[in-house]
């Protein structure tokens, strides 16, 4: 399933460390605009210790996670949307991801320059709203045009697709991102969003970039932002690039638990942050768990198994016969798949049955 975050943000705010503790790879991370020309494309692992518990019990020959991809997109600038430094690039770039993760700077640090020389995260947010939201006003614009002259002939859908335009044009207007209108939007609403895939339709997620100091509990700058934000359906994460840099470049597991420890933290914010991307896509996880290999496969969430089923093969949903489900809670407990069978705890669903999250599947077929 090739669904994309895209890391978005001003120049220098920590978008491209953050890819780098994220994939562990080489992206440039420079001290200065436009470091990162093309949008570096990384696969994610995301952590599931469900996953690895499933494992311990079946004993499988090979382990198989599931993944996210994730861009790093060149920094964004005041003016992008009418060209300035390299915007048409960067919102062409946005354009073809499914969901964002804004990378807001939350950090002092003089050695570190900021495009509009003082931090202010509240302003640096507003900065790539303007720009996204003047974007989609001119990809509505151009379909309202397309659309007016259509709906001259009395058309009723052109007429409604009109009425529809309109409403998010106003909207935009007020500087209000289109994703705000999903939800209360009828199905010619929803339809005509998908076609015109704006880029403040996405789903969005703010990542606060702080200091070591401010981890756990933010400081002023946070504190500012997330009032800022605190009417938008939208989670903020805090995380401090630097610290996860560290993380990345240390080699062995136990190295780097030991880092955390130090560092008084559970966990990498990179795996907290690779969740909640997950998350924002609208993804969930069902396994597959056999000798030969446990696995862990992504499936949008309210899908239902023939949906599922042809995630792992086109021709496992085109033969769909039906499902045996087994809740992941369940098999935990029972310790095996044949003693679950034995407590009569596995179902068979069918063509109807919605995909839970966590749950082990066998698909039966024919083609």
């Amino acid at each position: 399933m090739a669904l994309q975050c895209g890391i978005v943000g001003l120049p220098n705010v920590g978008k491209s460390t953050t890819f780098n503790a994220l994939t562990r790879g080489k992206a440039l991370a420079a001290n200065y605009p436009f470091a990162t020309k093309d949008p570096n494309v990384g696969v994610i692992t995301v952590p599931d210790k469900r996953l690895d518990k499933l494992s311990e019990l079946v004993e499988p020959q090979r382990i198989v996670p599931t993944t996210v991809d994730i861009l790093d997109i060149a920094g964004l600038i005041k003016g992008a949307s009418q060209g300035e430094g390299l915007g048409n690039q960067f919102l062409a770039n946005i354009r073809e991801v499914d969901a964002i993760v804004h990378v807001i700077r939350c950090f002092d640090d003089d050695n570190v320059v900021h495009v509009d020389g003082s931090i202010d995260p509240v302003r640096d947010k507003e900065i790539i709203d303007i720009e996204l939201g003047l974007k989609d006003l001119e990809t509505i614009d151009k379909r309202i045009d397309k659309t007016a002259r259509s709906a001259k002939a009395g058309n009723k859908e052109d007429l409604r697709d009109l009425e529809i335009l309109q409403q998010i044009k106003a909207h935009l207007e007020k500087g209000k991102p289109s994703r705000d209108l999903i939800a209360d939007f009828s199905d010619d609403g929803k339809r005509l969003m998908r076609e015109l895939s704006l880029l403040t339709g996405k789903p969005v997620l703010y990542l606060c970039n702080v200091d070591e100091a401010s981890l756990k509990n933010g400081n002023a700058h946070t504190a500012r932002f997330m009032e800022s934000v605190a009417g938008e359906n939208a989670k903020v994460i805090l995380l401090s690039a630097d610290i996860e840099a560290q993380i990345a470049d240390l080699e062995s597991p136990e190295e780097r638990a030991e880092f955390l420890a130090m560092m008084d933290l559970e966990e990498a914010g990179a795996n907290k942050l690779i969740r909640a991307c997950y998350e924002l896509l609208n993804l969930i996880t069902y396994f597959t768990a056999g000798v030969k290999e446990v696995r862990a496969w992504t499936v949008r969430r309210g899908a239902k198994a023939p949906e599922a089923a042809g995630v792992i093969h086109s021709d496992f949903e085109k033969g769909f016969i039906r499902a045996e489900v087994i809740k992941y809670n369940d098999f935990i407990s029972f310790g095996s798949e044949a003693k679950v069978k034995e407590a009569g705890k596995m179902s068979v669903e069918g063509k109807e049955y919605v995909v839970g999250d966590g749950d082990v599947m066998h698909f039966r077929f024919n083609v």
